[in-house]
């Protein structure tokens, strides 16, 4: 079986350092591992209008600040397959059919979909295409035979959700489907990166992210503005790790090497934390250490943005070519779901053959 990757983010804005160490990092690791037969990366326009349907307009801005995010980091168009979700209209007729295997009670059940509905003060009026968007999930990741989708723990239930629409369709139409499994990120601390401002999740809507298109500017700012340990008032305080957003950011970004270029007084991470939990240490100087280690990270993928900003035509053509690609490959997956259903009405010659003979008798 082929080793396919399929996975995206939503363009309601500029992407953050949350989605940089969640998934998109490790996303252009995995296109250059050489181990994958294809990769799949979606702009999930439709998805993002499930929940922005009064203001398509920020929709349609951020297409391409998503798309400048995603050649910056350094995702290939010549080794990724970037496409468009909503110029693919075979996923919708997939999401359909895949719509008459979910009961409205599962849907009730999914953490994430629970989750997101109390984060939008959606419970007394859920739109049905927020609420059924687990199944248009499992449709973009099936039309693909996605065998591999990056992506973090929240979106574990998802996935789940997604192998047993596959297993109840192939368990009714015959095997069609490929059950896809999640892989999520090897550091612990990349899992879920908190905001700033040391809320549990990094949002546009709370403002507590870090951009990977901030200037060197914002960036300080922002990283000296950072939640720490409240209790930590004076130098020679004793001070907490747990909790603390700058050391969660720290075990996310920091690497041996580091040290030696920015802070050479420590040997490393655990000499830090172990300074800084009995006191002597002030907030300013691990501040000022991830600010180094962040603008390090963050400079070459802004020179890159500069660059692909030169030419946004060019940006729309890819973007174009490859949604031209991947409906293609979903065109062919939706032609085999079809046949399995029997649904292929004016392509099924032995249907076309039994029923003439059928009224000829």
């Amino acid at each position: 079986m082929k080793k396919i990757i399929l996975t995206g983010d939503r363009p309601t804005g500029r992407l953050h350092l949350g989605h940089y160490v969640g998934s998109l990092k490790r996303r252009v690791e995995l296109q250059n591992s050489g181990e994958f037969d294809k990769v799949f990366i979606m702009i999930a326009d439709a998805q993002a209008l499930t929940d922005n349907a009064d203001n398509p307009e920020k929709i349609r801005q951020n297409i391409i600040e998503v798309a400048l995010d995603y050649l910056s980091c350094g995702l290939d168009p010549a080794k990724s397959t970037i496409f468009i979700q909503s110029q693919i209209a075979e996923l919708c007729e997939l999401t359909f059919y895949y719509m008459n295997l979910v009961t409205v009670s599962r849907l009730q059940r999914n953490p994430t979909v629970k989750a997101e509905i109390q984060m939008r003060n959606f419970e007394t009026s859920i739109p049905v295409g927020f609420f059924t968007y687990p199944i248009s999930q499992a449709s973009d990741i099936t039309a693909f035979k996605a065998t591999t989708v990056p992506a973090g723990e929240d979106q574990e239930p998802m996935i789940e959700q997604t192998r047993e629409i596959v297993r109840k369709f192939n368990s009714i139409y015959g095997e069609t489907l490929v059950e896809p499994e999640i892989l999520l990120p090897g550091n612990s601390a990349c899992l879920r990166l908190p905001g700033t401002d040391g809320k549990a999740k990094m949002s546009k809507s709370l403002g507590n992210c870090i951009y990977l298109s901030d200037t060197e500017e914002e960036v300080r700012k922002k990283v000296m503005g950072m939640f720490t340990d409240p209790g930590h008032i004076k130098v020679e305080d004793p001070g907490k790790i747990e909790g603390n957003t700058v050391f969660t950011y720290l075990d996310a970004f920091c690497r041996p090497e580091h040290f030696a270029g920015y802070l050479p007084d420590y040997s490393g991470l655990d000499e830090l934390k172990d300074h800084y939990r009995r006191g002597g240490l002030g907030d300013v100087k691990v501040k000022k250490f991830l600010n180094s280690i962040l603008q390090e990270e963050l400079e070459p993928i802004r020179q890159r943005r500069k660059e692909f900003e030169k030419d946004i035509p060019g940006v729309y053509n890819m973007l174009k070519e490859g949604t031209e690609t991947a409906r293609k490959v979903a065109a062919r997956t939706l032609d085999e779901v079809r046949s399995a259903m029997k649904i292929n009405y004016f392509d099924d010659h032995e249907l076309i053959a039994s029923q003439s003979d059928r009224f000829s008798r």
